[in-house]
């Protein structure tokens, strides 16, 4: 007679029956069952039955202060009393007006509208309508193209894959996707690649020279690429360029914003040094999303300039903005975030995360020793680096491995990486460091 499940093992195979997991095969899931998480406490996600994870990558990125922040739950709660939603087309309300001005006097008042979304690659297809919405009204409809970064990730939606470089989740659809322009990426892991990319993306703007409606990038690391990083440096001379040519610059900011990467914006470590108007020195439109709720609800944003603003002001409804969603702006949503913010704002976040990332650095240093890794990097709270070797199915047998460390961490490839939620001290970069090292011991043999 066969045993009764386990709790865990209950919703595992629940779940399998009935939930279609994102980014994930499957059949592969049936074999390595999704983790049936029962609760979060700040840095941890405990399961069904009480084991411990540290939550190394955020769950996804998103969440900043760990898992439950009071603070953040209690401004969702004041604001669920008082409106939960209301359409945000011929209404309005404080919390969203809020978050606008907000995030406005973050950019110097560079970017001051907000337009509101859910999620980040809907951010993206706003901000590349909208750029070429803008042209268009200009008397430019002809800058109708797009240029992305080799191995850049921007949503999965068809907009944004267009101005994906992710095989894996593109090559599927490539049928279906408009053609954009790729140019070489600034990987730092590769010498003198900051001046092939330049150059390489000089090129392509001379080419179809009057045809672009935007560059599309991620501000010092490509993510899912394998936290490919690369210096404000080179973000200064694509601003340039796209000054040069008359483009539009999108900086997408989903992934790297809210303070990952040693700024709010990834952005403000290309102003060192510069002088001058500030407003030439921001993109034209920056999108946001994952951090700014704290991983409580989904919200995304696109932040755009005066100038993008007023090509669309006109008493035509045609030259206006005509994108929505039912749950644009929501309250709730823009409550979370405005609870970020003021967080940002009262506890002096960023100078907390120097710190932090000093911990992570002296912590996980070693591994850049160790002769199985190679290419260590760091750009704030975000720490990488890339496996020797082939190894099969490593992502999944490092994560599997992982788990019975306390540690909840998805490799990105042969790429580990850790960002961790704002929580980290001396001993928790300890931890991570000593079960990241015993997870390689078993994944890859010396």
């Amino acid at each position: 007679m066969s045993a009764a499940p386990t709790p865990f093992q209950n919703l595992a195979v629940r779940s399998l029956a009935a939930v279609w997991h994102p980014c994930t095969q499957m059949a592969r899931a049936a074999v390595v069952p999704p983790l049936a998480i029962a609760r979060g406490e700040g840095p941890w996600l405990l399961d069904v039955e009480g084991r411990r994870y540290f939550d190394a990558n955020s769950s996804w990125w998103v969440n900043l202060f760990g898992h439950s922040d009071p603070g953040i739950h209690q401004a969702i709660k004041d604001q669920l009393d008082r409106l939960p939603h209301v359409m945000l087309a011929g209404c309005t309300h404080e919390p969203a007006v809020t978050l606008a001005e907000k995030l406005s006097a973050l950019t110097q008042g560079a970017l001051g509208h907000t337009f509101f979304a859910s999620d980040g690659a809907s951010a993206v297809e706003i901000a590349l309508k909208m750029s070429f919405h803008s042209w268009k009204n200009q008397g430019l409809a002809q800058k109708k193209e797009f240029i992305c970064l080799r191995n850049g990730y921007h949503g999965e939606t068809i907009g944004a894959l267009a101005v994906t470089d992710v095989a894996i989740f593109r090559d599927a659809y490539e049928p279906l996707l408009m053609q954009a322009h790729l140019v070489a990426s600034p990987d730092s892991r590769h010498e003198g690649s900051e001046a092939l990319a330049l150059a390489d993306l000089r090129r392509t703007l001379s080419q179809r020279q009057g045809q672009v409606a935007a560059v599309i990038l991620e501000p010092l690391v490509q993510c899912a690429a394998g936290m490919v990083m690369h210096s404000p440096a080179y973000l200064r001379s694509v601003r340039a360029l796209c000054d040069e040519f008359e483009v539009h610059l999108i900086a997408d900011e989903i992934a790297v914003g809210c303070g990952r990467t040693g700024t709010f914006f990834a952005w403000e470590q290309t102003h060192e040094g510069l002088s001058g108007d500030p407003v030439k020195h921001w993109p034209d439109f920056i999108t946001l999303s994952k951090g700014i709720s704290g991983g409580t609800l989904p919200l995304s944003l696109v932040l755009s300039t005066e100038a993008v603003f007023q090509s669309f002001w006109s008493d035509e409804v045609a030259r206006g903005f005509l994108h929505s969603h039912s749950y644009t702006g929501n309250p709730l949503a823009c409550a979370a975030a405005n609870a970020v913010l003021d967080r940002f704002a009262q506890a002096q976040v960023v100078a907390q995360n120097q710190i932090q990332a000093q911990h992570l650095r002296q912590a996980l240093a070693p591994l850049a020793q160790d002769p199985r890794v190679q290419h260590w990097r760091q750009r704030g709270m975000v720490v990488a680096f890339d496996v020797v070797g082939k190894h099969d199915r490593f992502a999944e047998r490092f994560h599997q491995a992982a788990r019975q460390h306390e540690l909840l961490i998805r490799p990105i490839g042969q790429t580990v990486y850790v960002m961790p939620p704002y929580l980290i001290d001396a001993a928790t970069a300890q931890f991570l460091f000593e079960g990241i090292r015993r997870s390689l011991n078993e994944v890859v043999h010396g």
